[in-house]
């Protein structure tokens, strides 16, 4: 059953998702009270928060995350590193993440909403094209984000083990995207070097065709989900609604990189999976390479969802399609660049 006059922390709320998860809390009849607590400095007047106080602190430090979930009812995780996973971010996205969850059942906490990741099932040859939630997510270790998130799943389901009080919901979504979450784009080489650029090199080079970026094309299918779609279901979380345990999410539809191309008003060229193989496997033996060389793996294999479950039992439905949050996200980043 739903409950109501909640008191909500959040680990997180600064990032992308985690703005449009707390937006949608303040907008919840159901939520009394949230704590957010990042890294950074944050004003929650800036965004309009009139139920959220903010803190900073650390997940990776115990008093902070001790005082966070004082007196919660629900406790959101959302704190972690992304595209700079790797071996030294383990301390807060896996440890960090065990202290999360143990703070909160000693706290008495009813429920705990994670953010995991369609990564946390890994990229596996022997992987169904359309994943389900009894497929169990392994990660990958050439994929240190993938990893992280499958172990930090297994994490959670050890710290919960025979404690009846605190559940757990595990939200799986793919690509999360949407006019304030572009780190999809963002992290596309064309546009970390139009940051560096004057503004008006930046509008000469879109405004000649000729001189417009190209994007490799494998033919790899993709999934994307708006932020907004997320935190709907998120909030559905916290107020206890359905069953505990995994949810993909995802978007209607499905996307390749030639979309993504015509979107921003760039060329794709195709090329043969097997490049694309024989590169992320060559990448990932690489003594000095980027951490972000390893989602190279996630076009390899890629990793599609069936979202029944979260249709079903949590009345989810999304309401942006695949293509829809594909558009706002690339008018949102021009609009930016352009500003």
């Amino acid at each position: 059953m739903a409950s109501t006059g909640l008191t909500v922390a959040v680990t997180g709320p600064t990032g992308d998702l985690g703005l449009s998860i707390v937006d949608a809390l303040e907008r919840s009849r159901a939520v009394k009270r949230i704590v957010g607590m990042a890294r950074r400095p944050f004003d929650p007047a800036e965004r309009g928060w009139r139920k959220t106080e903010y803190r900073q602190g650390d997940v990776t430090d115990a008093a902070s995350v001790r005082a966070l979930v004082k007196d919660a009812h629900v406790v959101v995780h959302l704190a972690f590193a992304i595209l700079d996973a790797s071996d030294s971010t383990r301390e807060l996205n896996v440890k960090g993440s065990r202290r999360v969850f143990e703070e909160a059942v000693k706290a008495g906490t009813e429920r705990i909403c994670y953010a995991s990741s369609v990564a946390a099932y890994g990229f596996h040859d022997d992987n169904p094209d359309w994943l389900t939630e009894q497929i169990p997510a392994r990660g990958s270790r050439e994929h240190p984000y993938s990893q992280q998130k499958a172990d930090v799943e297994q994490v959670l389901a050890a710290t919960l083990l025979n404690r009846r009080r605190t559940i757990a919901y595990v939200f799986r979504p793919c690509i999360v995207a949407g006019p304030e979450a572009r780190t999809m784009l963002q992290e596309i080489p064309y546009f970390r070097l139009g940051e560096a650029m004057p503004d008006l090199v930046v509008r000469l080079l879109g405004s000649l065709p000729a001189l417009r970026p190209v994007i490799p094309d494998p033919g790899a299918r993709f999934q994307l989900v708006h932020s907004e779609d997320v935190a709907r279901a998120f909030v559905a979380g916290v107020r206890g609604v359905g069953e505990p345990g995994p949810y993909n999410l995802a978007a209607g539809g499905t996307l390749t990189f030639s979309h993504l191309a015509a979107a921003l008003g760039w060329y794709s060229v195709p090329i043969p999976k097997l490049a694309v193989e024989a590169t992320a496997e060559i990448a990932t033996r690489l003594p000095m390479a980027p951490d972000s060389i390893a989602w190279l793996h996630s076009v390899r294999k890629p990793v599609l969802m069936k979202t029944d479950r979260a249709r079903r039992l949590l009345k989810w439905r999304p309401q942006h399609t695949a293509r829809r949050t594909l558009d706002e996200m690339v008018r949102a980043q021009r609009e930016e660049l352009l500003a």
